[in-house]
């Protein structure tokens, strides 16, 4: 995961300040010490690690903080503060036109995932209800037009195309196509280079001349570390980006790239790519990122993934089900499902607060829901609405069914049952509130790890 190794390394000079009752100036500057040199480790420009630390040792100093019944804290707010103001202090969102379509022009040297993240980014549109056009503009690389097409196709998003013909014409007239078919976001994949060249950049700027971008987002690839901001500094520089999309955040990269983009281009970092997947596509969150950074969890973050995991429709429907009592296993498959769809579970045990940086460390079999999942199918409909039926003869039916043992179709069963219980519980209770907190208690004996959590 991104940021790793600083993040133990903040850890461990934290946890030497939390030993102590009291700090003194030696004491804070001791700890700065490591902490710059944790940033150093993780590719963080040699000037912005110095004027961090420099600045939290001036506010950290200060005799508020010695002061304090919990100075060690202090400190480690006045750190999350300076990272959240070092990676830009707010979110920067996507621009959008008084008059549409919105042009999106997205550069970048090759290899950098550039087509991949524009399809990340048309598919992350259309699940905000906007209607994206994807434009093949890159007539150099062998199958460039073919990949935007693959990826359009999977995030289910119109590619417009003419072939191999001049970019500035197939920017131009897919303009005009999407004013003529209602789309309002208009996607530029423009050409890449092995490196930063004059033919590169004479080509972007006779494009933006003609269509004039309300947004230049550059695609860099995170796991370059400083590399990745000296490329951004070049395409500022030349052709005047106005935010920036970093790839394989999910990586083993250091972070410096992400700590030290927006200090020293300016520049703020938009979205980042979280995985191989379309649909991890992230917005760029400084107070998040550094929340996560010093372990502190995400929950944010994690309520968004539930949310747009969630089908609202079948959430209603499940509720109905729960205050009836008539839950059963087709149900209990589509919370499966939607778990899923969330992502990793312990991508999503790191961001929940007290566990951090810690999820690493929890062994979590995901392919639990799969193996669960098995024994569900391997049911008849009958069997699913009403389980009871499930004698020992349909058990063993099931469990060669599904290559699994008698024994994993009756842990399914036994923890179904008191899940059952709980939501029966649940339902005699009157009152929203009084529900809803009733639906954070788990029954007795329930173990939570049968389900991979």
């Amino acid at each position: 995961m991104a940021f790793e190794g600083l993040s133990e390394r903040l850890e461990s000079a934290f946890k030497n300040l939390r030993s102590k009752g009291s700090l003194n100036e030696a004491d804070v500057r001791s700890a700065m010490r490591e902490v710059r040199m944790a940033l150093l480790e993780a590719d963080v420009n040699y000037k912005v690690a110095k004027d961090f630390t420099n600045t939290v040792t001036e506010k950290a100093i200060g005799e508020k903080v010695m002061e304090s019944l919990t100075p060690s804290q202090m400190v480690i707010k006045i750190v999350r503060e300076e990272l959240v103001a070092l990676m830009g202090g707010t979110n920067s969102r996507l621009a959008y036109a008084n008059h549409p379509p919105t042009v999106v022009l997205m550069c970048g040297l090759q290899g950098s995932g550039k087509t991949t993240h524009c399809a990340k980014l048309a598919l992350k549109l259309k699940k905000e209800n906007h209607r994206p056009l994807l434009v093949a503009c890159d007539i150099y690389r062998p199958a460039a037009i073919k990949q935007l097409q693959v990826v359009g196709e999977q995030v289910d998003v119109p590619v417009f195309e003419m072939g191999q013909t001049d970019p500035v014409r197939i920017a131009r007239d897919a303009i005009d196509f999407a004013k003529d078919h209602g789309n309002d976001y208009v996607i530029l994949d423009t050409a890449g280079r092995l490196h930063v060249d004059e033919e590169l950049m004479n080509e972007l700027k006779a494009v933006k001349a003609e269509v004039k971008p309300h947004e230049i987002l550059l695609v860099v690839d995170a796991m370059t570390g400083q590399d990745a901001v000296n490329v951004a500094t070049s395409f500022d520089g030349a052709l005047g980006i106005d935010g920036l999309i970093l790839t394989k955040m999910d990586g083993d990269t250091r972070g410096g790239a992400a700590l030290s983009a927006r200090a020293v281009t300016g520049k703020p970092i938009k979205f980042v790519g979280m995985g191989e997947k379309l649909d991890q596509l992230d917005a760029f969150h400084p107070d998040r990122m550094a929340s996560r950074i010093l372990g502190m969890g995400d929950v944010l973050s994690l309520i968004e993934k539930a949310e747009m995991a969630i089908d609202e429709k079948k959430a209603e429907e499940l509720e109905k089900k729960l205050l009836q009592n008539k839950f059963d296993l087709n149900d209990l498959m589509d919370q499966f499902d939607q778990i899923r769809k969330m992502g990793s579970i312990q991508d999503m045990l790191a961001l929940i607060p007290g566990i951090g940086n810690k999820a690493k460390d929890i062994e979590v079999d995901e392919r639990k829901f799969d193996r669960m999942r098995a024994i569900i199918l391997s049911m008849t409909e009958k069997e699913r609405q009403n389980p009871d039926i499930i004698n020992p003869s349909r058990k063993k039916r099931i469990a060669l069914g599904c290559g699994q043992n008698i024994e994993d179709v009756n842990r399914l069963l036994s923890q179904f049952r008191q899940m059952q219980k709980m939501f029966k519980q649940m339902g005699g209770k009157r009152g929203g509130k009084r529900r809803r907190k009733q639906r954070l208690r788990l029954p007795q004996g329930f173990d939570p790890s049968q389900f991979g959590m």
